[in-house]
């Protein structure tokens, strides 16, 4: 890609970013954004054909590394089966530090996504994790089983409540603007509050 397009293209990442943070995506405009990069809008469109475009390519890289965070967690699970006895299964892998660490590494896209994204794919993400995060949990429960491991059959709709809270408790920190240091201390105290609560649950 030539030099110009490059920065042309750079120029317009930081416009948008700064534009959706502060409208939301209904609200913002590609006018204003061309307006804030000094080009015509039509010279906008030749980089994003839309602005639903544009502000998935603000997140998506953002989405698809906390997909595979969510996987690096759920091969450690599994590999804790292998050596853990069953009083310290589920201690270990500090997911909920780990998923907040690494929403404020990139913390304006986590605002975009949990706060702007009103109008997009995205509105629903809170949602859409806690059915992944029930996915995840219930492949790791039948796991257990195959170990000889007892598992307590739990009541569904119970089940997707308390995950959808779980799962909100996290992306809250999102909602109320933490610094990083207030996020991670809070991280430490959902894990410490809902470590034993999940382990009771599910009766391991």
């Amino acid at each position: 890609m030539p030099r110009n397009k490059d920065e042309s293209h750079e120029k317009i990442i930081a416009a948008a970013y700064d534009e959706f943070l502060e409208y939301g995506f209904m609200d913002a405009s590609m006018r204003r954004i061309a307006n804030n990069c000094g080009m015509s809008a039509s010279g906008l469109y030749k980089h994003f054909p839309s602005k639903e475009d544009m502000f998935a390519a603000l997140v998506d890289p953002t989405i698809n590394g906390l997909m595979e965070l969510y996987g690096d967690v759920e091969s450690d699970y599994s590999k804790e089966l292998k050596t853990t006895k069953k009083d310290d299964l589920w201690v270990n892998q500090k997911e909920t530090i780990r998923a907040i660490s690494y929403i404020y590494d990139h913390i304006n896209e986590f605002k975009l996504i949990i706060c702007k994204s009103q109008g997009t794919k995205y509105e629903n993400f809170i949602h859409d994790m806690a059915i992944k995060e029930e996915e995840v949990t219930l492949r790791y429960m039948k796991e257990l089983k195959k170990k000889g491991i007892p598992v307590k059959r739990i009541n569904k709709k119970e089940f997707h409540l308390l995950v959808s809270s779980s799962v909100d408790a996290i992306f809250q920190v999102v909602l109320h603007d933490f610094t990083k240091k207030e996020a991670m201390h809070y991280a430490k105290t959902l894990d410490e509050f809902y470590l034993p609560a999940w382990k009771q649950f599910f009766g391991i």
